[in-house]
Formats: C-alpha cells, sequence, structure tokens
C-alpha cells in the first residue's frame, strides 16, 4: 500500500528559504516586525511548498472562530471611523467579532496578507481603501479566505467600488447650476503612501471633465493639493481665497477639508453661500451638523454591506462573487443655497 505523502514542515520551508525557523515564525505571527525582503522569501518557499501551519490545520477543522478582520489604512480618520461602524453593526447581529489590523505602510499590508490567509485566526476579511496585487488576491483565494474590497476590486474577490470620477462629476455640476463660473479645487492629489488607493485624483478628474464640457475651466493656480491636516489645508485654502481673483466656488475632496475652507472663509469675512459655495465629499457625520452641502458615498451602508456579503459567503461559499457599485449622490445644504 503507497505511503501517504508527507505534509510539507516549517523545517522544510526554512531549508527552501534559507530563513531559520524563528523568523519564520515571527513572519506568520508577528508580520509587521520583519523586512519585506524576508517575507517574500518566506511566503515564495510556503506557496510552492503548500505548507500549513499546525494551527492553521486546527482552525481549518475548527472552522468558525467568529471572528471578521478589517485590514484598513487611516482607521482614526472620520470616513473609516463610519465604514467600520457599518461593519460592526452587521456583524453584531450575527455575534461575530470585529478584529480591526491598521495597515500604516507597504511592508504591514505585505505582512498581514502573507500571515492572515495562512494562520486563520478570522473566518473572514473585509480589506478597506487598499489596492491589492494579483498573488496577495490568489493567496488568499488559494487559502480558502473569504474577503470582501471596499473601494478597490480584482475579479477573484467580492468588492464595493465607489465611483469617485462621478461624484466629482455630480459636485462640478451642482455648482455649474447655481450660476458659478469661477471654481477651485482642494484636496491630497499626491499622498505619499503607496499602500492605499487615492480616489482624490478620479475626483478631480470628474470635477475638470464637467467644467470643461460646460466651457469653463479649472487652471493650476486653483487647483491645491494639500494634506487631510487641518494646519496645511487651512493654509491651502487661505491661498485660493487669496488670489487676485478669488474662486466662488471651492470643491473640497472631502469634508474635513471643506470644513477648514469654511473656517478660513468665516476668518476673512467671506460669507457662505453668499459669496463662497462650497462641497465637500464623504457625508461624514458631521457634515450634516455644519449644514455642508456635500457627495454622498453612504459609508456606513458600505461597511455593513461588506459584512453581509462575507457572512453570506463564509455560510455559503458556492455563491457567485459579488461586484457592487455603490451609488453616489449630491447632498444639498447651507453652503451652496441660493
Amino acid at each position: 500500500m503507497p505511503s501517504k505523502k508527507k505534509s510539507p514542515t516549517i523545517y522544510d520551508v526554512a531549508k527552501l528559504s534559507g530563513i531559520s525557523i524563528s523568523t519564520i515564525s515571527r513572519v506568520l505571527n508577528m508580520p509587521d516586525k520583519v523586512n519585506s525582503e524576508t517575507q517574500r522569501r518566506v511566503m515564495d518557499a510556503i506557496d510552492q511548498l503548500g505548507f500549513v501551519p499546525r494551527a492553521d490545520a486546527r482552525a481549518r477543522a475548527l472552522r468558525n472562530t467568529a471572528r471578521i478582520g478589517v485590514l484598513t489604512p487611516f482607521f482614526t480618520a472620520p470616513s473609516f471611523v463610519q465604514r467600520l461602524r457599518g461593519v460592526a453593526s452587521a456583524l453584531s447581529k450575527a455575534n461575530y467579532e470585529l478584529v480591526i489590523y491598521p495597515v500604516d505602510s507597504m511592508d504591514h499590508l505585505q505582512g498581514y496578507i502573507s500571515s492572515i490567509p495562512l494562520m486563520r485566526n478570522i473566518d473572514g476579511l473585509i480589506i478597506m481603501s487598499l489596492s491589492l496585487e494579483d498573488q496577495d488576491a490568489q493567496r488568499l483565494f488559494n487559502n480558502g479566505m473569504e474577503t470582501v474590497l471596499i473601494e478597490y476590486s480584482h475579479p477573484q474577490l467580492n468588492s464595493i467600488q465607489i465611483d469617485d470620477q462621478h461624484g466629482g462629476q455630480l459636485a462640478a455640476e451642482h455648482l455649474i447650476s447655481k450660476g458659478h463660473k469661477t471654481f477651485a479645487f482642494l484636496g491630497d492629489i499626491e499622498p505619499p503612501e503607496r499602500f492605499a488607493i487615492h480616489p482624490v485624483k478620479s475626483r478631480l478628474t470628474g470635477f475638470k471633465q464637467v467644467l470643461q464640457g460646460a466651457g469653463l475651466s479649472l487652471p493650476k493656480a486653483y487647483i491645491r493639493s494639500a494634506p487631510y491636516t487641518q494646519k496645511e489645508s487651512r493654509q491651502a485654502a487661505l491661498e485660493l481665497l487669496g488670489l487676485s481673483k478669488p474662486p466662488t466656488a471651492i470643491f473640497a475632496a472631502s469634508d474635513t477639508q471643506a470644513l477648514s475652507v469654511m473656517k478660513v472663509a468665516r476668518q476673512l469675512n467671506i460669507k457662505i453661500p453668499n459669496d463662497l459655495a462650497v462641497v465637500g465629499f464623504d457625508d461624514i457625520d458631521v457634515a450634516e451638523h455644519v449644514d455642508l452641502t456635500t457627495v454622498c458615498q453612504h459609508l456606513d451602508e458600505s461597511g455593513r454591506l461588506a459584512a453581509e456579503i462575507l457572512l453570506a459567503r463564509i455560510n455559503e461559499p458556492n455563491q457567485p462573487l459579488q461586484h457592487i457599485n455603490l451609488p453616489l449622490n449630491l447632498i444639498e445644504r447651507m453652503t451652496t443655497a441660493t
């Protein structure tokens, strides 16, 4: 009778990768403590051998940990908090625990993507606003880690997409309908983080497309790139409102930056909306409180929907993948009312 093929062990991984067993353990259990090159060598060996950690084998047998993980950058930003709130509300109803994996670097992201599918400490994964390479998506798929992407799409994984370009178009159409001719844009157009997706460029593209289609322009002097920090957003707003011919309408690529524009306008005794119209993006909770006109991307809804899709796939893995485009709409409030 032929002998059963021996499963690869951590010693086999060490031999093939040339990495010590203790470092391999760190790659699997504490990926943020290991550099990207070491992670790559270890994961290449694991993929080649088909190695499954013992803890993973046990988790696969038990199947359900009643825990869902969320990979997210900027998890303290208001828009991310609201998405997480939507996730948490759906998981709470299903008696699942939420585990947050904050991502602040490419190495951090790669470490999580490498270790989470193998260690199986969670039943499913939601990835917010992070781009995914093909090999990473393949690893999640091959290891049976049910995953939903938010603001990004991959054919092998469920996704909820936001049409940011359309959001910029909505903002331009609204401001044109109010009779404005001189426009400005403020947003974090060129952020330094490579690990997160950056929707601001798409919002700017959509905004410019509609203006150009209406025979209007958005000169470079009226476009300001600024991080989301209050100090730099306010400085950018100050520069725009200090132009020799200041804009009568500003589209800010986030509600938080729109709030900075509103504060600077008040300091300069510029009346909103009589002298200056302001449109934001996101519809965070405070937007309604300050009567900010904004492009609503249904943050809570996207988080809740992602969790519901994930739970459905965990219960019935043979369900077809879902790729949902969540519609945007503009909510008019007092900052553009005439």
